[in-house]
């Protein structure tokens, strides 16, 4: 049994050796759980084990299913950028990709001046919530009282 390690460097991410596989990889951002299911399942790893006492062989082959998801034939309805916009073909993203490419995409939109664009630029929620009662943080909300002149002086 390889030596228990304490804190692992994977995918752009720091994981607790003291965690269960599946929780620990669930930690690097554009991982679902479905997805690190999948993963785990490819790897013929139990998802119990904790990821100290996983061999560096083992860490390597789930490091390279998560960054190359259609080499191990993953289906792509579990990849989180399908139909790319630039490219049309289905990829996963992960990390500091998703922030990169979610900030591209706005971008877009505010450039061709669709709805969602607007809605992003006046800072109003996209998705067709409420304004009514909600997203009112930051800006003027209810009406004020106007202070009254002093009542000693007429």
């Amino acid at each position: 049994m390889p030596e228990f390690k304490q804190l692992i460097r994977f995918v752009d991410a720091d994981l607790d050796g003291n965690k269960q596989v599946y929780h620990a990889i669930r930690k690097v951002k554009g991982i679902s759980y479905m997805f690190a299911n999948i993963v785990c399942t490819i790897a013929d790893v139990d998802k119990n084990i904790k990821v100290g006492n996983l061999e560096d062989e083992k860490l390597k082959l789930i490091e390279d299913i998560i960054r190359n998801p259609s080499k191990y034939k993953i289906p792509t309805w579990l990849y989180n950028r399908r139909r790319d916009f630039d490219t049309g073909e289905d990829r996963h993203l992960l990390s500091s990709e998703i922030k990169l490419i979610r900030d591209f995409d706005i971008r877009r939109f505010k450039e061709i001046k669709s709805y969602k664009g607007i809605r992003h630029g006046i800072g109003q929620p996209v998705r067709g919530q409420r304004t009514r009662a909600h997203f009112r943080k930051g800006r003027a909300v209810g009406v004020k009282k106007v202070k009254s002149a002093k009542k000693g002086k007429v």
